[in-house]
C-alpha cells in the first residue's frame, strides 16, 4: 500500500493502534518528559501525546489539560493524524473548522495548534504529538522543527513498551507478556490436553485507598500485593498485572479443585497483610478462577470466563474466589 493510501485506511490504522496495547495506560514519565519539554522549547501551556481511537482522543501525557480523553470528533488531532505535515492552526475561533468546538468556545479555550502526527514504523498515523496554546499566536519554523524531532521519539517510546515484559511498579509481567504466557499454555493444553488454571485478582476498594491516602500510598499497596503473590507462587505459575489493580496468575498443571483453594489462600494472605504506612493499611481482594476446557481456547475466552467469575466475586461481596461455570457440552 502507498504512504498516501494510508492516511485513509482506517481499518489499518486502528489495528496499527491496538497493536500498541497503549490506550487506557497509567501515566509514564517517559512521555511526560517529552510533552514538558514540548512546553519548554515552543513556550505553550499545553501539550500532549494524543492517540486517536475508533470514536475519542485519549491522551497519554497531557500536562495543562484536566480530562485525559475527549471525543474523536471535537479532537484537533483527528485533522492532525489526516496529513502528513504538522497541522498548524494560528487562530481557532477564525478558522470555519474549529470556531464552534467546544474546546474553543469553553475550557480550556483553545486559540492556537500545532500538532505532529505519530507516525509507526508501517506508515500510519496513530496520533500525534501537539502543543496548544490559549491564545492567538503564530509558531517559529524553529518550534515546529522541535516538535517534528520529538514526534519520532514518542513512537520510539510507544515501541519500547513493546519490549519490556515487566511492570515497573509491581515487578509483575505486563499484560502483553502475560497474554503470552497465556496463549503457550493454551498451545499445551492443545497438543498434549495438560491441565491449567488461571486466577484474575482486584484489590477492592483500592480508588478509596488513592482517594484518602494519595497514589504513593496506592503504590505502596500494589507493590505490597504483588510481593505477597510472588513469594506465594510456584516458579512454574506466570503473575501478571493487566492494568491498573488487577493481576493475573496462570497455575500450570492445576485442575480447577486445587486452584479453587489456592485463590482462596492467596484471598486469605491479602486480607491479614499489613501494609506499611501512617496508619498502616489493610486491603482486601477478589478472584476469579476459570480452569481451561475445549471452550476456552482462546486467551480471550479463558480470561475473559476468569473475569466474569472476578466481578461474580465483586458482586457477592468482595474478598471471596469465585469459580466461573463450565460450560457443558450440550449448552454449547
Amino acid at each position: 500500500m502507498a504512504p498516501q493510501d494510508k492516511l485513509t485506511d482506517e481499518p489499518g490504522r486502528i489495528a496499527a493502534l491496538r497493536r500498541y496495547d497503549i490506550l487506557d495506560t497509567p501515566a509514564d514519565s517517559a512521555f511526560d518528559r517529552i510533552t514538558d519539554l514540548v512546553r519548554t522549547l515552543v513556550n505553550v501551556p499545553i501539550s500532549a501525546v494524543s492517540l486517536v481511537d475508533t470514536n475519542r482522543q485519549w491522551l497519554k501525557s497531557h500536562p495543562g489539560l484536566a480530562a485525559s480523553e475527549t471525543p474523536r470528533s471535537v479532537a484537533f488531532c483527528d485533522h492532525a493524524i489526516r496529513q502528513d505535515q504538522p497541522l498548524v492552526i494560528t487562530n481557532a475561533q477564525a478558522d470555519a473548522r474549529f470556531c464552534d468546538n467546544p474546546l474553543v468556545t469553553g475550557d480550556p479555550g483553545i486559540r492556537s495548534y500545532a500538532g505532529v502526527p505519530l507516525r509507526t514504523a508501517d506508515g500510519y498515523n496513530v496520533g500525534s504529538l501537539c502543543a496548544i496554546d490559549t491564545r492567538v499566536r503564530d509558531f517559529a519554523p524553529e518550534q515546529l522543527a522541535a516538535l517534528r524531532g520529538l514526534a519520532p521519539i514518542v513512537v520510539e517510546q510507544m515501541e519500547l513498551r513493546l519490549l519490556a515484559e515487566r511492570d515497573a511498579l509491581s515487578g509483575a509481567l505486563t499484560r502483553r507478556a502475560f497474554v503470552a504466557a497465556v496463549d503457550r499454555q493454551i498451545a499445551l493444553y492443545l497438543r498434549h490436553g495438560r491441565p491449567a488454571a488461571l486466577l484474575l485478582l482486584d484489590i477492592d476498594h483500592f480508588k478509596a485507598v488513592n482517594d484518602t491516602h494519595g497514589h504513593p500510598a496506592g503504590d505502596r499497596v500494589i507493590e505490597a500485593v504483588a510481593d505477597l503473590c510472588h513469594t506465594l507462587s510456584r516458579p512454574s505459575d506466570a503473575f501478571g498485572r493487566l492494568g491498573g489493580e488487577e493481576f493475573g496468575l496462570l497455575l500450570p498443571e492445576t485442575g480447577e479443585t486445587e486452584a479453587v483453594l489456592a485463590a482462596q489462600r492467596f484471598c486469605d494472605a491479602i486480607a491479614a497483610l499489613t501494609i506499611p504506612h501512617d496508619p498502616p493499611l489493610r486491603v482486601t481482594a477478589s478472584f476469579g478462577v476459570a480452569a481451561i476446557d475445549p471452550h476456552r481456547v482462546t486467551s480471550g475466552s479463558w480470561i475473559g470466563a476468569a473475569d466474569a467469575a472476578l466481578y461474580a466475586a465483586k458482586r457477592g461481596g468482595r474478598n471471596r474466589a469465585m469459580l466461573a461455570p463450565r460450560v457443558s457440552l450440550r449448552a454449547a
